[in-house]
């Protein structure tokens, strides 16, 4: 499992103006099964990502990321491995 925390690096105005490609690409990766969640920090600083995927997989992945090819944003990588799930959320365990 990884968490990606996706620092902005440009203007918001920049950011908003690819983020509809962003969303077509997370949506493909909820299709694949690969994204798990995400979602934009508060205040609008960047972004969280949790993916189902070994850290190589998912460097790969965010290198696709329209955020990353224009440059839009850094990433964060954490690998780690669920032991304890809240009610409902046990599929996420390891």
């Amino acid at each position: 499992m990884i968490v990606a925390i996706l620092a902005y690096k440009a203007p918001l105005e920049t950011v908003d103006l690819h983020r509809a490609a962003h969303i077509e690409w997370l949506r493909a990766r909820y299709a694949d099964g690969t994204m798990l969640a995400s979602g934009r920090q508060t205040p609008p600083t960047g972004g969280v990502l949790l993916l189902r995927a070994t850290r190589a997989a998912a460097e790969a992945l965010l290198a696709q990321d329209p955020f990353a090819v224009h440059d839009i944003a850094d990433y964060t990588l954490t690998e780690f491995t669920p032991t304890m799930t809240a009610p409902g959320l046990e599929a996420l365990a390891g």
